[in-house]
Order: structure tokens, then C-alpha cells, then sequence
């Protein structure tokens, strides 16, 4: 009787389980800085006439790589950076960085690749490298545009071999 309770009540069990992105990874960034990140992924490459770095998710590639894969100085290096291109957007264009029109967030950062400060010149050399590799590499880009097929083919382990 218990096991077959169990076996019945194993899809809903299993259904309960999915998560969905925004609760696999706990990020170290604040929601502003999450947000503000996001509007520098879609700066670097936003949706055209197909889609764009937010449409896979970059974002949260993003945070997850910086969080995962890179050390505690980068991580704060990016935080910081992050709080003063949103200061520098209030000052330049009076108002956040997220609400600025494209050529204006394209100018802020642009002049972060220009700057003689190491850590902004780091900083978007880091931001803009990772952001296209997580362009490229999502599902939806290898997939749907560079027709990319995980295992092509068919693999034959068990042919007979004359000796």
C-alpha cells in the first residue's frame, strides 16, 4: 500500500522539484546591481531583429560565472564599477543607467574600454568577453542559429572486427 502510494504520488512529487531560474542560484548581487547588470548585457548586445543577450538569459550566466568561477577582489572590482557607471549616468544624462536610451549606455561603456583606470578598462573587458560567450553558447543561439547538434550521428560501440 505505501509503495504504491508512492509510486502514484511520484509524478506530483517530482513536478514540485522543478525549479525555475530565478531560484538555482543565490546570487552575491544586490537586485540593483542584478538589474543594472542586465541593463549592461543588453547594451552589449541587444535584441535586433533576432533576439538579444537577455532573451537567454546572459544575465544570470553572468552572475553565476562571476560568482562561481572568479575571485572575491574581480567580484568587487564589478560591483564597484557598477555603482559608478550608474553615478556616472545620473550625472552625465540625469537620470539611471537602466532608464537611458542606447546610444547613451553605449557611450558610458565605450568610454570604460578608453580609460586609462585599470579596473574600469578591466572591468569591461570582463563584462563584454563574458557576455558574448554566454550569448554564444546558450541553447537558443547554438541551436536555433548555428544549427548545432550535440551528437550528430550515430555511434556504432559494438562492431564486429575480423582479426
Amino acid at each position: 500500500m505505501i509503495a504504491s502510494g508512492s509510486i502514484i504520488s511520484l509524478p506530483f512529487w517530482m513536478q514540485a522539484c522543478n525549479l525555475s531560474s530565478t531560484h538555482t542560484h543565490a546570487s552575491s548581487f544586490s537586485p540593483e546591481e542584478q538589474s543594472l547588470l542586465a541593463s549592461v548585457t543588453d547594451t552589449i548586445i541587444p535584441p535586433g531583429n533576432a533576439i538579444g543577450a537577455l532573451a537567454v538569459g546572459v544575465d544570470k550566466f553572468l552572475q553565476k560565472m562571476l560568482d562561481d568561477c572568479y575571485e572575491q577582489p574581480v567580484r568587487d572590482n564589478v560591483k564597484q564599477q557598477l555603482k559608478a557607471l550608474e553615478t556616472s549616468a545620473k550625472k552625465t544624462f540625469g537620470q539611471p543607467f537602466e532608464k537611458a536610451t542606447q546610444q547613451q549606455r553605449q557611450s558610458l561603456l565605450l568610454k570604460l574600454q578608453t580609460s586609462a583606470a585599470k579596473e574600469e578598462k578591466d572591468f569591461f573587458e570582463l563584462v563584454k568577453s563574458e557576455t558574448i560567450r554566454g550569448f554564444t553558447t546558450s541553447q537558443q543561439v547554438m541551436e536555433g542559429y548555428l544549427h548545432y547538434k550535440v551528437a550528430p550521428g550515430h555511434y556504432y560501440g559494438c562492431v564486429t572486427i575480423k582479426s
